[in-house]
Order: C-alpha cells, then structure tokens, then sequence
C-alpha cells in the first residue's frame, strides 16, 4: 500500500510579492521557500491554507484578503475559486493582459535570450461570452445523486459542478444546469465522460460521448432537447473519427470573415480559434505584420481550415498552407474552392518529421507565417530554407516555445526580432496568445 505524507495544514499569514506565470500569487515561507497561493495577488497580505507540498515549493489558497491589492476586483462568475476555467477573475482586466505580457516578455528574455525592437500594443476584444468552443467534463457523482457537467475544478482530479459560465458563449453557458439535468435523466448517464460544444455564425453543436451505446430513449431525449434549445446534436462512439449526427443531415457550421469576403466551414471535432472577434483581429495584425505584396508567395504553417491561408490568398500570388490534421487539409482545399480562390494550396505533413523531400518544401517562398501548437516549430524552422525569407510572422500559443524558436531564428538564422506582443484569446484566464515579427 502506498502512503501519503500528510503535511501540516494550518493555515499561515504571508505577503504576495509576485505572480506567476499560471496566475498565482507567490509567496515566501519563514525559511525561504516558495508557496504558490490560489487567489492572491501581489501586494497583498493573506491568509493562505497549505494544499500541496513539493520538495521545492509549496501550493496553497486564499482564505481570506487582509490586505487588498488596488487591482483587485469582484469576480464575476459564482463559480471563481473552485472552476479551474478561470484563474484571474480577481483581478482587473486592463491588469491581466500586462501581467501576460510580462511573461511573454520574460520567457523571450530568459528562454530566448532575445527582446522585440518594439512591444506591441495588446491585442483585446470581447472578454465575457467569447468562448465559442469547449470542452464539458461530465461525472455522475452518485453520493450528490446528480451529475455534474463542467470544467475540471482547479483540482483537476475532480469536475466543477457549474450553473453558469460567463466566458462561454451564452447560448451554451446559461444552460449548463439544463445540459446536466438532461444527461442525469439518461438512461447512460454514467458512460457520458464529455460534452464538447462548438458555434458557428448561424448554428451550435453538442458532441457526446457515449461508452456504450445509447438506447432510444435516450436518443429521443437528446434530440429534444436539440430541438428545444436550438443545437445541432452530435454523437461520438469512439475516437473522433466516429463523430456523427443524431438524426437526419445536421445543418452546415461556418464562420465568416467578412474583411476578406470568406467563409470557412468546419465539422464538430475540429479546431477553430475560440474567440471571434479576436480571431479577426488577430487575423488583420498577421496579415499587416507579414506585409506581402501582390506578387509574392507565402507559406503558411500549421494553417488549419485556411484560417490565414484563405485571407492570405485575397492578397498575393499564391499561398500554401501545410497541416498536419489530413482531415483539416480537406476541409481546407474545400473551403478554397467554395470561395473561389484557386491560388491557395494545402498539403498535409507531419512538421514534427523530416519534410526536406517533400514538393512544397523546396518550393520557393518570400514570406512565412506559421501558427503551431504549444509544442512550437523548432523541428520544422530547422528544415526550412529560410534564407529567402525576408519577414516571418509567428503566432503562438505558448510564450515557451515561441521564446525558444525566437533564440533559434535570431542567434542561428539571422533573423532580428523587430516585434512581439500579447493576444488576449481567452481573457481571465492564464493562457498567454501571442504574435511576433522577425525579418532579416
């Protein structure tokens, strides 16, 4: 049997000198050690409970503000404290964002061992009911006799039971108590782990995933409660190549980005940025960052459904999109022929292998703008002939890796980092988006 050091769990006074990178206030123990306290905020003078210990730092939460910080606010949602959807509530927004830059500007200086020539502007937008698309953890917690559908709790271990959720669009977060009410009803309701939701401009889609398979009843149930509350219902019975309609042909998700005159369908497991608004402004800074000119050809990585790719496409001689999801790519060559756009290709590779055989590779570029996930694109940037590239554009959704793949660019390519800044993608939240220029 394995045991559990227990630790002492009386609760302590202390002073919050900073905050770190995942929105936690830090503190100093008497004999020096780091506690990361849950809740506060620098400045502050707190009553902490001990919740972890680790043999370097400890973790703890706030019981109570002694003393507040001036940006301290009332969080907004019910729910603040215990879902771990949000960590920042508590403090102000126009703080938030410069508190994300500071980690930006810390993980290109400490990782990267670079700095922008200039540090942009923060890129906002809607900063309540942006979240267009999500996951719901789902648990049938027999002791509550309900079940509970939400995030995970700031202990992951366990899911939050939410009413509502502010930062999700509302049309799916006011409904979450009707959401859980009707997989509690359900016949299967203990072989429901997750409800994922996904909005287009003109519909919404719930995908279930279900263990077993799901009887008529509950079936019915379901497509009511499409019907009653205006989503389109998805089944999932496997892995996400089994995800399905209900019933019947389920109608078309699409966004639009009017600036450029496209559309961009999708189907319900794929990605897509969370954040409209933001999305088409983060869209707008790229393209004017990259600076292509008409005649030229650029190459975008990581391209998705052609979420740059096809705007790119309005703009220059030809584009290529490259994305390691084949299914993406074929909803993205789709998406460039439903809008008319003949210059823009896409090729599906995996960029974490060697791509120097490959056609598009040796293809010849002016300009590069890439958007990878939280692992970067330090295996890729290493294949690349970079040397006719005059302006890169990378966008990114870990400060870590952007910093590691900037030292890259800039002390092993020639490149100079001329800017970089924060995109605030998911406000109240610790989730650091971020854009960055380098040109020769």
């Amino acid at each position: 049997m394995r045991h559990v050091a227990r630790f002492d769990r009386t609760p302590f006074q202390t002073d919050i000198l900073d905050l770190s990178h995942d929105g936690r206030g830090v503190a100093r123990r008497d004999d020096g050690k780091t506690v990361f306290v849950a809740g506060a905020l620098p400045g502050e003078t707190v009553i902490a409970e001990p919740t972890a210990r680790s043999r370097r730092f400890d973790e703890a939460r706030t019981l109570e503000v002694l003393t507040a910080s001036p940006e301290r606010v009332a969080p907004r949602c019910p729910h603040f404290g215990t879902c771990g959807g949000c960590v920042l509530q508590h403090l102000a927004e126009d703080r938030q964002i410069v508190a994300k830059q500071r980690v930006l500007l810390e993980n290109l200086e400490r990782i990267g061992k670079v700095a922008p020539g200039r540090v942009l502007p923060p890129l906002t937008a809607d900063s309540w009911g942006y979240r267009r698309k999500g996951r719901f953890s789902v648990r049938r917690v027999n002791k509550k006799d309900k079940t509970l559908v939400g995030f995970r709790e700031q202990d992951p271990r366990f899911v939050a039971d939410l009413r509502e959720c502010h930062t999700t669009i509302p049309e799916i977060g006011m409904k979450i108590e009707a959401l859980a009410a009707l997989v509690d009803g359900l016949q299967a309701r203990e072989h429901i782990p997750q409800i994922e939701f996904i909005a287009g401009d003109d519909a919404i889609a719930l995908t279930v995933r279900h263990l077993v398979p799901l009887s008529e009843p509950d079936r019915a149930a379901l497509a009511g409660f499409g019907r009653e509350h205006g989503f389109a219902i998805f089944l999932q019975p496997k892995g996400i190549d089994s995800v399905h309609p209900l019933e019947g042909e389920a109608p078309a998700l699409s966004f639009r980005l009017p600036q450029w005159d496209v559309e961009l369908a999708f189907e319900p497991a794929d990605f897509i940025q969370v954040n409209a608004r933001l999305n088409e402004k983060m869209i707008a800074l790229a393209l004017e960052m990259l600076d292509a000119r008409p005649e030229q050809r650029v190459l975008d990585l990581f391209c998705g459904l052609g979420n740059f790719t096809l705007p790119l496409a309005r703009q220059v001689r030809e584009v290529v999109g490259v994305e390691g999801d084949a299914g993406l790519v074929a909803r993205a060559r789709a998406n460039a022929q439903r809008n008319g756009l003949e210059n823009a290709q896409f090729f599906s590779a995996d960029l974490t292998q060697d791509q120097r055989g490959t056609p598009w590779m040796r293809q010849g570029f002016d300009r590069l703008l890439l958007d990878p996930p939280r692992s970067g694109a330090d295996e890729v940037l290493k294949q690349l002939p970079l040397q006719d590239i005059e302006r890169v554009v990378y966008v990114s959704c870990h400060p870590g890796s952007l910093a590691r793949d900037a030292g890259f660019l800039v002390h092993e390519r020639g490149y100079r980092l001329v800017s970089a800044g924060v995109i605030d993608m998911f406000p109240h939240t610790a989730h650091v988006e971020s854009i960055a220029l380098f040109e020769r």
